[in-house]
């Protein structure tokens, strides 16, 4: 059926729908008149004719998203560091493990976050960073949140931007 015209193909499906509303007609009812079959809409003959639509895609891991809070220690020279971050590199990585030990014995980690994030506006966020995909964070940091379950604390993640502990909340 499907090398015939489209007007053709259209008639052949049609037919049947008339014949049954016909049928209706002799068979006693109400009196009122039988349902209509549907108009088929007629598309001129050098048009082509519509594709179906396209399936939509299973979710991937990059669109996936997950909710953390974390604490960024910042060392002198690294990415977007404030000028009056002056601690060494060393120094950073010693300051983000004392904080994921004191996170991982249960101290609020809303409090740790307030009180040693280097990242701009951590204080009043309480480092919350709220749902993101694995493609809008550095690889290092998502791929550590991503393999958190919801209440994990991470151990310490080097970014560029310095050193993390990440807590996943969702």
């Amino acid at each position: 059926m499907s090398k015939l015209p489209r007007r053709l193909q259209a008639l052949c499906l049609a037919l049947p729908l008339t014949l049954a509303a016909c049928a209706d007609l002799t068979a006693p009812g109400s009196g009122a008149p039988p349902p209509q079959p549907e108009p088929v809409a007629e598309q001129p003959a050098d048009s082509a004719p519509t594709p179906p639509p396209a399936p939509t895609p299973a979710p991937t891991a990059e669109e996936q998203k997950v909710a953390a809070s974390h604490v960024l220690i910042q060392y002198k020279g690294s990415m977007r560091a404030a000028p009056t971050v002056t601690r060494s590199k060393e120094e950073a990585k010693k300051l983000a493990s004392d904080v994921m030990l004191k996170a991982k014995k249960g101290q609020d980690f809303a409090a740790l976050a307030k009180q040693y994030s280097d990242e701009p506006g951590a204080k009043d966020r309480a480092g919350a960073l709220g749902k993101f995909g694995k493609g809008q964070m550095v690889k290092p940091f998502a791929d550590a949140a991503f393999a958190l379950k919801p209440g994990e604390i991470s151990n310490v993640v080097e970014t560029d931007f310095g050193f993390h502990v990440i807590k996943r909340t969702e």
